[in-house]
């Protein structure tokens, strides 16, 4: 008997646009994000924070597996499962590449005329202007107040020396 395998490519969704919602609540998907969702000409929305996430259907069928193996008469697991589910909108792309949010998402996240469109790598975000500034200088207070012990930019890596930069203690020869 033979195995099918099958052959998974997560869609990476990254960079920053700003677009104009039109009037009857239409949003352009940037082209860059369609090329990544590739034939499915759906997404799947749903409010997150203070944005809308929205999530091809593949990645949006992995989050359902995620949400089903958690304990199911856990009380945060079933909240976060309502929430996210009930909230959650399939949205088509139409044959000019944009999605119609429904008023009550809008709403929920604040978008009236324009909107910042944000990829964050398995989903893409779509946030109100202001709450999209308040979201990056707070969070750039956050990155200026944490050590994560993370080097940035990455070192380049070589054989000799293991991705991370081995011994974090370990001063520079020189």
């Amino acid at each position: 008997m033979e195995e099918s395998v099958e052959c998974f490519q997560l869609a990476v969704f990254k960079g920053t646009y700003h677009h104009r919602i039109d009037a009857k609540g239409r949003l352009p998907v940037p082209a860059a994000f369609r090329r990544e969702l590739g034939t499915a000409g759906l997404v799947v929305v749903t409010p997150l924070d203070q944005c809308l996430a929205a999530y091809a259907p593949s990645e949006w069928a992995r989050l359902e597996a995620q949400l089903a193996a958690l304990p199911a008469f856990s009380r945060p697991v079933k909240a976060l499962t309502r929430l996210l589910a009930s909230r959650a909108a399939d949205c088509e792309i139409d044959v000019q590449g944009r999605i119609l949010l429904p008023p009550a998402l809008r709403k929920e996240a604040g978008l009236v005329r324009e909107a910042v469109v944000v990829g964050v790598l398995n989903r893409f975000e779509v946030w109100s202007p202001e709450g999209w500034d308040t979201f990056v200088r707070e969070s750039e207070r956050l990155l200026d107040d944490v050590s994560l012990d993370v080097q940035w930019p990455l070192p380049p890596s070589s054989p000799e020396r293991p991705l991370g930069g081995g011994d974090p203690q370990a001063k520079p020869n020189g």
